[in-house]
Formats: structure tokens, sequence, C-alpha cells
């Protein structure tokens, strides 16, 4: 299974308290659990912007490989 793993702050605050290494990191390790492996080109990240906004980098890239089928799971 291709898995990939999403993470967004959307504010500097968050960036400060909650950092996206911390949420890939619980992303990464819930992957482990359940028994798949990540590929390092199927992790996605967007740095201080709105989940409001539905154009964001990280997410516009997540969305044109799962869009191509290279992605079976997003966590």
């Amino acid at each position: 299974m291709r898995v990939a793993l999403y993470a967004r702050v959307s504010s500097s605050r968050q960036v400060q308290t909650q950092t996206i290494e911390q949420q890939l990191e619980r992303l990464q390790n819930t992957a482990n659990e359940r028994g798949h492996h990540v590929d390092a080109d199927h992790i996605f990240r967007d740095d201080g912007l709105s989940g409001a906004r539905l154009n964001r980098p990280g997410l516009d890239r997540l969305r044109d490989r799962v869009t191509q089928h290279d992605v079976d799971l997003v966590l």
C-alpha cells in the first residue's frame, strides 16, 4: 500500500507550539504501527497556511499524486 503523510500548521503561533516535525513523527509512528512504509517523496507539508485556503502547495502536490493513483492511503 502506498501511504502519504500530510501535515499543516496554520499560524505562526501554531508553528511555535506544535511543529510540523511533531505531526509528521506521530503520523509516521501511526503508519509504522499499521505496518506501512512511507517513501520520503510521499510526505507533504504546509507551514503557516490556513486550512480555510484550499490552494496550498503541499496539499496541491498531494492531490496530484492521488489523482495519478500514486497514493492509496493518506494519513
